[in-house]
């Protein structure tokens, strides 16, 4: 933190001496220099036509870019998909992009995002730009004004992620604003008969000019979920505040969920040859296990124009989380017995992460420059206490579930459950600085930035609290970016951006054999990315075309040493389409093909291969249509394919291709003078029972079943 307040420092004292610098070099009176549009960190970008996406979104430090301008490829998806589609969770909305697969983590409950071939963790999402305080295990839909996916290594952009994912890409999260129009909103609906839900979300502006603005959520979900024996509870409770005038904009939000899933269905690890899905309803949980989250959390964001020229930002936020979790997920032979055993633990989580910055536009001669210098930081301290039953374990079948004991959690224990100590600190600060240049009446924007990141771990003792390790070091990681637009409907990117995460510490030792480096800390691993694609905007149809090759660095053994040589690399073509291409219709989807190596291993041991849970070839389409015949009715439907996954590293084992079909349908309606709209919403039609994922977490190759046919109804009263 000390760091931070320093290179902040730095920052307004830069925002002092900016001004007239700026309005020095500014062009004569008469030139027309164009500068980058957008930039804003607080402002939006407006929606595509159809409504379901937006035109751009975060570019970390570069703000809120329309997508043409960006030098960069991504999505923005729009609270109205959010709630056309009723999702419940981000996951559900990501559903949508051909680029991002859906997953969990490893022995928890954990959404996980897998994109470019690569996890990104849920707690490695930032909220409103800023890191690590967002719930860690889910994060409900009605929170948010926007998800917004960024595509590609992004540690210039945003800084390393604090949990050391976010390779393949990075994921913001907006929460709710007031609009100009007075909301009162309510919803009932049901999920397949058992599972219950409420929400109320109201809106409201105040002031001279409704300069003020106050959005309050409250959301309850209750009862069954399509899965058997499987019960839910979360309840949700936001407040989203703004203020606006024409040189100050200011944000605060809060939120507060409580999340709670009994006999929740859980990952299997295969002992060797894949076995079948069971029925897709069918839970092999034990009665006895649950996992169950409470965060608080919260984020302040404010930006203030200077002058004409000069902006300066800065935010804050933090988050208090408590998790505890009683598990058992089994391990299964082809023919579907299980083994487990019992698995408690109970963390702790208090994070504190902000960032502030500068932006300066001006030019230099026929040059339009946007100068950005940003710094930030995040601090976590995390308590944790775990507990196991004897690794013997007990006895399943995944076909044939039945009920066992709960045995006794003594066997090997970490910590206090009831009150657990500090096993974990994390210190990253960064300072940046990047240069937005605009050359030939802003048809080419070329963008150069550094970021200097420091990064701060330190583990302890689950039992006494001493300190076990800890690592301290940084790195500089570069970026550049190009943007040619030859018209006003094409835009040509190309970017080299870098991706950072900590340095592994170096074991006592691999496979039985002594280390020579042990304990030694391995610095900061840096993954390369070059990427080029084009992006098209008809007006009402868009769309973008990638190609992309990335790569991640692996610790690995080399005469008995432990040495940052490995590496995964991950090449491909992805294609994004958007819009309403035609009246009545709109169309979101795409496709990705990835072509995933290990390309060096340990030992040379499946060089070569793919690694687990990388498909080669991924698509969506999502398409919406409103019935001439009656007026006010719209039917979609959506498709999902994911191609085969590897299960083991040696490519023997592999997961069949699967596609789910959606189906959906609205329909406004006036009940008493009052507006309502009746939605009815089907996923996995055809009930068709598949694992829809392997591993997630790095040398992990668990398998998750993907959901059984949903039912969803509700209905919205606008009032």
């Amino acid at each position: 933190m000390k760091s931070f307040i320093l290179s902040a420092s730095a920052i307004a004292l830069l925002a002092a001496a900016l001004p007239a610098h700026a309005q020095d070099t500014t062009a004569e009176e008469g030139e027309d220099i164009i500068v980058v549009t957008g930039g804003s960190q607080v402002e939006l970008t407006g929606e595509y036509a159809g409504g379901q996406v937006a035109r751009g979104g975060r570019a970390g430090l570069l703000g809120n870019l329309d997508y043409m301008d960006a030098p960069y490829a991504g999505t923005a998806y729009t609270e109205k998909l959010i709630k056309d589609q009723q999702a419940k969770s981000v996951g559900d909305v990501l559903q949508n992009d051909p680029v991002v697969r859906v997953a969990k983590g490893f022995g928890n409950f954990q959404e996980l995002y897998v994109i470019r071939g690569f996890p990104v963790y849920s707690d490695d999402m930032t909220y409103n730009g800023v890191y690590g305080i967002l719930p860690r295990q889910y994060v409900a839909a009605e929170l948010l004004e926007r998800v917004e996916v960024f595509r590609g290594a992004n540690s210039f952009l945003n800084g390393a992620a604090p949990g050391g994912s976010g390779v393949g890409g990075a994921f913001n999260l907006v929460p709710k604003r007031a609009g100009d129009e007075p909301l009162n909103r309510y919803t009932l609906g049901v999920e397949n008969a058992g599972q219950f839900y409420g929400a109320a979300d109201i809106a409201r502006r105040f002031g001279e000019g409704d300069a003020f603005g106050v959005r309050v959520n409250a959301v309850r979900r209750d009862g069954e979920t399509s899965i058997e024996d499987q019960e839910r509870a979360l309840s949700v409770l936001s407040l989203g505040t703004d203020y606006r005038t024409d040189d100050l904009r200011l944000t605060f939000d809060l939120g507060w969920q409580d999340h709670h899933i009994d006999a929740p269905r859980p990952q299997v690890t295969p002992l060797g040859e894949i076995p079948e899905a069971p029925d897709s309803d069918t839970n092999y949980a034990q009665p006895w296990t649950y996992t169950d989250e409470t965060q608080l959390f919260g984020v302040v964001r404010g930006e203030y124009d200077l002058n004409d020229v000069v902006t300066v930002w800065a935010a804050a936020g933090g988050r208090h989380g408590e998790e505890a979790n009683v598990l058992a997920n089994p391990s299964a032979a082809a023919d579907g017995t299980t083994s487990a055993y019992r698995f408690d633990n109970t963390r702790e989580d208090d994070v504190f992460s902000a960032d502030a910055g500068i932006r300066a536009d001006f030019a230099t001669g026929p040059v339009g420059h946007r100068v950005i210098a940003s710094a930030s930081a995040i601090q976590l301290e995390s308590k944790n206490a775990y507990a196991f039953s004897s690794f013997a374990g007990f006895a399943g079948d995944l076909y044939d579930p039945f009920a066992v004991d709960a045995p006794a959690a003594d066997f090997f224990v970490g910590g206090d459950l009831s009150d657990p100590g500090k096993t974990e600190e994390v210190d990253n600060s960064s300072l940046a600085l990047v240069d937005m240049m605009t050359f030939l009446d802003g048809k080419v924007i070329a963008t150069i930035g550094l970021r200097n990141q420091t990064i701060e771990t330190a583990s302890f003792d689950y039992n006494t609290g001493a300190e076990l390790s800890r690592y301290e070091d940084s790195a500089t990681t570069p970026s550049f970016g190009l943007v040619y637009k030859p018209s006003e409907t094409i835009s040509v990117h190309g970017n080299y951006a870098e991706s950072l995460q900590p340095g592994a510490i170096a074991p006592a030792s691999s496979g039985g054999t002594p280390i020579d480096n042990a304990g030694e800390i391995l610095e900061p691993y840096r993954g390369e990315q070059v990427e080029l694609g084009v992006k098209y905007d008809g007006g009402n149809f868009g769309g973008t075309l990638s190609a992309f090759t990335l790569s991640k660095p692996n610790a690995i053994v080399i005469d008995n040493v432990f040495t940052a040589s490995g590496e995964q690399e991950n090449s491909g073509i992805e294609l994004s389409v958007f819009g309403e291409p035609a009246e009545g219709v709109r169309l979101l989807g795409g496709a990705t093909f990835i072509n995933a190596e290990l390309s060096q291993t340990q030992g040379g041991i499946n060089e070569g291969n793919e690694p687990i849970g990388v498909p080669e070839l991924q698509a969506n389409v999502n398409l919406e249509w409103d019935v001439p015949a009656l007026p006010g009715l719209t039917l979609d439907g959506r498709v999902i394919y994911t191609g085969e996954q590897y299960v083991n590293e040696g490519n023997t084992t592999e997961l069949d291709a699967w596609t789910r079909l959606d189906l959906g349908a609205r329909y406004p309606l006036t009940i008493s003078g009052k507006n309502v709209t009746l939605r009815a919403r089907a996923e996995n039609v055809t009930d068709d029972s598949y694992w829809a994922s392997t591993g997630g977490f790095p040398g992990a190759n668990y398998l998750v079943q993907a959901a059984p046919r949903t039912f969803v109804l509700s209905a919205t009263l606008d009032m």
